[in-house]
């Protein structure tokens, strides 16, 4: 028996980033969205562990050991289940590596729900969020899925509503950022007072607030990335990617999470087409896709 999950994308319509606390991690205020952009995870019987990556950074840029999220959600949802952790998983990535889109939590995410159904694990969801905040800040909204707003470290969720579709131009803008040094950038550029300190987070009403009733240049209005500085600041090609998206036509655009990803965000689904278009004919982005949401978590799909 093979079991198939899959789970999706996400981008942070709002991250507000506060100072360092004291166990290492930055204190969030985020509200996640999650869009159409698939990472499926294929579980099968196995002696030990086995995994295999095909798709976006299959060959070398995603580990297939202990260091992949996947192999450590199966090692810890066996040792929360007291089962052997034995089986064989193949990653099929759609969603860029590095990008961020939080595509190897959406992975950990769907292996858990995978092996949960091959293991006959029988896990409470609330377990499953559980293991899923030990695993990384944004699992636990890659199982969730829709909208959220994410506080402590991103892992706390509370459903957000919206009522209507919303549709988005993805731009990966050059090789993958590492979200630690986007971050160590963020604290430099604080200690140096070329940032806010972050002692007074971002609001998340306005976005709360256009997520619930539109229109979209009023969710375009409330974006916001503490993010967005430093990776610029590293990656300054980052810039001609927000201009060339906004240029296109794009009602707001931010950098993702810790980037290198551009979130652009079109009108509706026929402008998306067409902003997708235009920014893949310029070369700017090295990948472009068009993708909507809110969508479901992770979820079994055979």
């Amino acid at each position: 028996m093979t079991v198939v999950a899959r789970a999706p994308a996400k981008i942070n319509v709002l991250l507000a980033v506060g100072p360092l606390r004291s166990d290492g991690f930055h204190e969030l205020r985020t509200v996640y969205l999650a869009v159409g952009l698939h990472d499926t995870v294929t579980a099968g019987p196995g002696e030990g562990l086995a995994l295999t990556v095909s798709g976006e950074g299959a060959g070398g840029e995603v580990p297939v050991d202990g260091r992949n999220l996947v192999w450590r959600a199966a090692e810890l949802l066996a040792a929360h289940a007291g089962v052997r952790a034995d089986a064989t998983l193949h990653v099929d990535k759609s969603i860029p590596a590095a990008a961020g889109l939080a595509g190897g939590s959406a992975d950990a995410a769907a292996a858990l729900v995978a092996l949960d159904a091959l293991w006959g694990t029988r896990a409470a969801r609330s377990d499953l969020l559980e293991l899923a905040a030990r695993l990384g800040s944004d699992v636990p909204f890659s199982l969730l899925g829709g909208v959220a707003l994410g506080t402590g470290r991103g892992e706390q969720l509370a459903p957000v509503l919206t009522d209507r579709t919303w549709h988005w131009v993805l731009g990966i803008a050059g090789e993958g950022l590492s979200t630690p040094a986007v971050y160590a950038e963020l604290d430099r550029l604080r200690a140096a007072g070329r940032v806010p300190d972050g002692t007074q987070l971002l609001p998340a009403e306005p976005v709360l607030a256009a997520l619930r009733s539109g229109p979209p240049s009023a969710l375009a209005a409330a974006l916001g990335n503490d993010l967005q500085a430093p990776a610029l600041g590293l990656r300054p090609e980052l810039r001609r990617a927000l201009r060339a998206a906004t240029d296109a036509g794009a009602v707001g655009a931010l950098v993702s999470g810790s980037g290198p990803t551009v979130a652009a965000l079109a009108e509706d689904e026929r402008s998306a087409v067409t902003l997708a278009a235009t920014l893949a004919g310029e070369g700017v982005f090295r990948t472009v896709r068009a993708a909507s949401g809110p969508v479901p978590g992770a979820r079994l799909i055979s």
